[in-house]
């Protein structure tokens, strides 16, 4: 039979279903949330919200028509990165869920009218019904939908963090790359020169056509290496527009920041292990997976008994009909049966309806589904299991921290320390070098290959400064990513000078 809703709670019930019925889907304290959260993780106030989707363009235009900055271009991807804007929508889902969450399920309403064969009024049946289990479930699945709802959020914000580190990573890639094809056309230069050198000392009878030949492939050489380093830039600005969310020409980007050459001083190594610790997006977003596994078994326990059904029967039965009545052979009837004319009997309306069957009844009733074969044990277990897995996934990103931490503080020191070595040592050696040797060679107290070795070793050692001055650049956005914060939540209070030997290996300054 159905069942609903009886007196008072019938009425709470009613009224619980009038009110979350008019629920509505608005994430806008979500995306709120969300936008705190990569602030704190990125340090940049200018992030994307799905609410001002009119105003990106003109603001992307705003920020790079007059040159781009790293801290700029990180602010572009937080405001233009489609793949950023589509991961808003998942807050929007979350919170739909969440809506979905606390409302009651639908009552259910039947009717039938059965038609009696000999004629008459019909049998009719009518109930309304609510399952009332929901009331001690719905809860349990608001908590568990919040938890995910959490867990979007905080996954949204890692994500934030690792677009904004990778374009400040691409935009060094593509001023490193830069950089080099601008060298790459002054070696070429270089080249050219000595060579010109060469064929002067050749007319002079002083050198061979074997060391003119020498000198010709260096220029060779140098001219492909301008036409390498040019697609290398190129690409290096296509991966940058790319993660900036640009469709212009990726050569029209005006990069205004040069690669740094100061080092930064950073906190010792155990500070920024409990930095990461405390701020890194994955590890809450694992202790939020923990609680909603939580979540979700409490509410597999209460899924014992899924349905309860209150409700409200009624029931008139049907009315048959009786048919027309013949006055003459009823009187007939009546004065053979009495001996003299006697009239017929008249029945009141009431006995009539007696007669023909007109009971309604109305009431109650109460149904529950019993857990007889399916006691929910299986879900239960599956529950216990999926928690046990957080648990276990919150571990290994707990443990995994603190070495990462160390492997990124040991890369940023010891690319910071290459490219201090290649500045002050390296360049001013081969630059020192190439001079002696170019001059012995004019005055002919050195061989053609000594120069031809130390220009080369100069060519060499200035690509080798800018490569290693980019890649300590780029080690400090994988640094921000690996701790997730923001370098300047990761600088030390004192000056000090890049940490050696064991110090680096702990990422910790002397």
């Amino acid at each position: 039979m159905m069942i609903g809703m009886v007196g008072k709670t019938t009425w709470v019930s009613m009224a619980s279903i009038a009110l979350t019925g008019c629920a509505t889907v608005n994430p806008r304290e979500d995306y709120e949330r969300a936008g705190r959260q990569i602030r704190g993780a990125t340090g940049h106030e200018r992030i994307y919200d799905p609410q001002e989707d009119d105003l990106v363009a003109d603001t992307v235009v705003r920020l790079y028509q007059d040159g781009l900055t790293s801290s700029e271009a990180v602010e572009v991807c937080l405001f233009n990165n489609p793949t950023l804007q589509a991961a808003f929508m998942d807050v929007g889902m979350a919170r739909a869920d969440v809506v979905q969450a606390g409302l009651l399920s639908n009552p259910f309403v039947g009717f039938s009218a059965k038609l009696p064969d000999g004629g008459g009024l019909a049998n009719l049946e009518a109930g309304v019904a609510q399952n009332i289990a929901q009331l001690w479930q719905i809860p349990l699945r608001e908590r568990a939908a919040e938890r995910t709802l959490s867990r979007v959020i905080l996954e949204l914000a890692r994500l934030a963090v690792t677009l904004a580190t990778d374009a400040k990573s691409a935009y060094y890639a593509a001023v490193g790359a830069d950089e080099l094809h601008k060298m790459a056309q002054e070696n070429l230069v270089l080249a050219e020169d000595f060579l010109r050198l060469a064929q002067a000392r050749q007319e002079a009878g002083a050198t061979s056509e074997l060391d003119v030949n020498l000198s010709r492939s260096l220029v060779l050489n140098a001219d492909i290496d301008v036409e390498r380093t040019r697609l290398a830039s190129a690409d290096a600005r296509r991966k940058l527009a790319t993660l900036l969310g640009l469709v212009s020409q990726a050569d029209e980007l005006e990069l205004v920041e040069a690669l740094p050459d100061t080092y930064p001083t950073m906190a010792d190594g155990s500070s920024l292990v409990a930095l990461a610790k405390g701020g890194r997006l994955d590890l809450r977003a694992a202790r939020e997976s923990v609680g909603l596994a939580q979540a979700r078994l409490d509410e597999q326990y209460r899924l014992v008994f899924p349905v309860v059904d209150l409700g409200l029967e009624f029931e008139r039965e049907d009315r048959r009909s009786q048919g027309g009545r013949d006055i003459l052979a009823d009187t007939a009837r009546a004065t053979i049966a009495n001996g003299g004319l006697t009239a017929p009997d008249i029945k009141s309306r009431s006995q009539r309806r007696g007669e023909r069957g007109q009971d309604t009844i109305i009431g109650p009733s109460l149904g529950i589904e019993i857990p007889i074969f399916d006691q929910n044990h299986a879900q239960i277990a599956k529950a216990e299991y999926a928690l046990r897995q957080a648990q276990k996934t919150l571990c290994a990103v707990d443990r995994s921290v603190t070495q990462e931490v160390r492997t990124a503080v040991d890369r940023t020191l010891t690319a910071w320390r290459l490219m201090q070595k290649f500045r002050d040592l390296s360049i001013p050696l081969a630059h020192r070098n190439l001079e002696l040797a170019r001059e012995s060679y004019r005055a002919g107290r050195a061989p053609f290959l000594t120069v031809l070795e130390a220009q080369r070793f100069f060519l060499e050692t200035r690509c080798g400064l800018v490569r290693a001055a980019q890649v300590a650049a780029q080690a400090i956005p994988e640094l921000e990513k690996t701790i997730g914060l923001p370098f300047t939540s990761l600088l030390a209070d004192v000056n000090a000078e890049p940490a050696s030997g064991d110090q680096a290996q702990e990422g910790v300054e002397p």
